[in-house]
């Protein structure tokens, strides 16, 4: 099991903008599915917008406010330069921002927030590499962390430059280019830098060890080839080689969703609480949009690709990132604001800093509103999606909620 020191965290007041932001755009997010027509192409500009809200305004801000808190604290290394933090979220946030603006309504703007992503992007790679250089450990984590942020990078210029073809100033062929684009994201960085954390996480709040890591180390390594090989069959239209790419990528979770279920089985922690019930509902979710994606490559189906992706993003992503989030901020703010108070007054535990109610409220709204929106999208009505999509709001405005309750936790005045 990994030791976890906090002498190496960065300042608390540089992480906090980063799940703010996080929660903020999460819930907005969930909000403009509501304009969305659910039997609509995936590549709409409406969907693109929503899906460039979601990832970008979400899933990696609140990604890299967590990796800039645990890289240096699991590794026991310094930042190499923790202040790039301070621009990584301005630049990311700004750029996000006139990027979805570019896609719903001004397209002039899409260079312009792009840019700034890139930008973004490319200090947070430089600071995480230049962290990493650091170290010796050769871990699972560290070569996910290092072969994310390739194919992160990869894909921002690629998006960097369908942003300047949408917006006019360039001739670029997209329609070749998307689906490496969305395979990088998706698969190439989200998906990898999850595997790689959950091997530090899972273990610790679950109390795993003396385990055998043989099956997540062989999904990671097919996951690469599959990523690599996918890309240049794309590029060239080999689709059989393509299909039998994804295919692969189905099997590495397969794999991966295998070791879950051994750390689950050895975890000396037994209480089922609210982290523990998010983990179920995320790799449930994973595991059914395995599912839904043979499906989809054997039948071709694009209903069965849209369930997949909503599965994958809105019940395997939201549900691993909002109950790790419930975990990671009471530790951050009790760190930050109660332990130089531990033996001089009566400090909280970490499950006491939780609004039970709130955060049930939050998980039972979201996980039904994923369900029912899930069932929209497999029998295409729009009533049963845009329902589900109010319910998640509604769980949405809860988790906001409970994250500025924590992040507002202080001691008690004597």
């Amino acid at each position: 099991m990994f030791n976890i020191s906090s002498d190496y965290a960065p300042p608390f007041k540089m992480i906090e903008p980063f799940f703010k932001f996080g929660s903020i755009i999460y819930l907005i997010s969930i909000f403009t599915l509501l304009f969305i027509d659910n039997s609509g192409d995936i590549s709409d500009l409406k969907v693109v917008g929503f899906a460039h809200l979601f990832l970008l305004g979400y899933v990696m801000i609140v990604i890299f406010g967590a990796m800039a808190q645990l890289i240096p604290v699991a590794l026991e290394i310094g930042h190499y330069n923790v202040k790039l933090f301070y621009y990584i979220f301005p630049t990311l946030a700004i750029g996000t921002i006139l990027m979805v603006i570019g896609f719903w309504f001004l397209p002039f703007l899409l260079p312009y927030g792009g840019f700034l992503v890139l930008v973004s992007m490319l200090l947070f790679l430089y600071e995480t590499f230049a962290t990493l250089k650091a170290t010796t450990a050769n871990t699972l984590t560290v070569k996910s962390v290092k072969a994310g942020n390739i194919f992160l990078t990869i894909a921002i210029f690629i998006g960097f430059l369908m942003a300047l073809a949408i917006a006019g100033g360039i001739s670029f062929d997209i329609t070749k280019f998307l689906p490496i684009h969305i395979i990088l994201v998706l698969v190439g960085y989200v998906t990898i830098t999850i595997i790689g954390m959950s091997m530090i996480l899972l273990p610790m709040f679950g109390l795993a060890h003396g385990y055998d890591d043989s099956d997540v180390n062989r999904a990671f390594i097919i996951l690469i080839a599959s990523i690599i090989g996918f890309s240049i069959f794309s590029y060239f239209d080999l689709t059989m080689l393509k299909l039998a790419t994804i295919i692969l990528i189905f099997g590495a979770i397969g794999l991966y969703l295998r070791q879950m279920i051994t750390l689950y089985n050895i975890r000396a922690r037994k209480i089922h609480d609210i982290w523990y019930k998010h983990i179920y509902v995320a790799f449930i979710s994973l595991a059914l949009a395995v599912v839904f994606g043979v499906f989809w490559v054997l039948l071709k189906s694009e209903i069965a690709l849209k369930v997949m992706l909503w599965l994958f993003i809105m019940g395997f992503f939201t549900f691993i990132i909002n109950g790790h989030l419930i975990k990671i901020i009471p530790f951050l703010v009790w760190f930050e604001r109660f332990s130089p108070l531990v033996g001089k007054k009566r400090v909280p535990m970490l499950h006491e800093m939780l609004p039970d109610k709130d955060i049930n409220f939050s998980f039972w709204l979201s996980l039904g509103g994923m369900s029912v929106s899930a069932l929209g999208l497999l029998f295409n009505s729009d009533i049963l999606f845009k329902g589900g999509v109010s319910i998640m709001a509604l769980g949405a405005i809860f988790m906001l909620k409970t994250v500025f309750f924590i992040l507002k936790f202080k001691p008690e005045e004597d």
